[in-house]
């Protein structure tokens, strides 16, 4: 499946995603990030759809930020325009990951080395100096950012650090889940049906996360609450969970 957003009139972002879909080092890079998550650890993918939904939801929460007059880095930073930052948004969250290829340990680490050629080639003809490499540091900054160790100083690293929480459908629990890897993670992963960003009523992103289980919680307290609080965005973002009078089983027991 192709590596595709909303471009909404932004010439720049879709000549990346043109060019993205066609470097056989990045795709490459995808899939054998997969082949570390997936097959020899047992994680949910971290590949090609995984960076698909983080950019879509990061740039959706990009839009009504700058929609509501919240200035991206490098607009008020670098005189850069919104369209600029979204291509910082999109290139971060198709690369945050690719690290993974090397090993799961510093995987973030990791994938800032592995980026500079790559994104060299995809802004390519694009930018100029210095803005190019101002492009780069921005991207690689929101790429580092969505690691538990690092704070974002940009809504564009904060949105990326969120989206990347924001993966965490049933269907994406099922590798894992399938494989044996009957754990809370999972467990709870499976309880959520459904994730919805949109435009907030008192803040300007609103995050509805639909479940079948209360064990969806945990999803949310310990993994999404964690990333919203040390995402900068705090008080830009309501969160709002339902969970059905009527639960559904999703285990019917365990041995241990």
């Amino acid at each position: 499946m192709a590596f595709e957003v909303p471009v909404q009139g932004n010439d720049i972002l879709s000549t990346i995603l043109e060019r993205a879909n066609s470097d056989e080092e990045l795709k490459a890079l995808w899939k054998a990030s997969n082949i570390n998550a997936i097959d020899r650890l047992g994680f949910s993918d971290h590949g090609s759809t995984h960076v698909r939904i983080v950019a879509r939801n990061a740039l959706k929460m990009l839009r009504l930020l700058m929609e509501a007059g919240h200035q991206p880095g490098v607009v008020r930073n670098y005189g850069l325009t919104k369209e600029d930052a979204e291509v910082v948004v999109v290139l971060a969250s198709a690369m945050h990951d690719i690290g993974l290829s090397v090993h799961r340990e510093d995987h973030d680490e990791f994938s800032i080395m592995l980026s500079p050629p790559i994104l060299r080639r995809l802004l390519k003809g694009l930018y100029e100096e210095p803005t190019l490499t101002y492009m780069i540091a921005e991207t690689q900054h929101a790429m580092i950012s969505h690691h538990e160790g690092f704070v974002p100083y940009t809504i564009e690293g904060g949105v990326v650090r969120v989206a990347d929480a924001l993966d965490m459908e049933k269907g994406r629990a099922r590798i894992p889940f399938a494989s044996g890897s009957i754990n809370i993670h999972s467990v709870s992963a499976l309880a959520i049906d459904k994730v919805r960003v949109g435009k907030g009523h008192e803040r300007p992103i609103q995050i509805d996360i639909l479940m079948n289980n209360s064990a969806g919680i945990f999803q949310v307290d310990e993994l999404l609450k964690e990333k919203i609080a040390r995402s900068g965005l705090r008080d830009l973002i309501t969160v709002e969970v339902k969970v059905p009078e009527a639960e559904s089983g999703i285990v019917k027991g365990l041995r241990l």
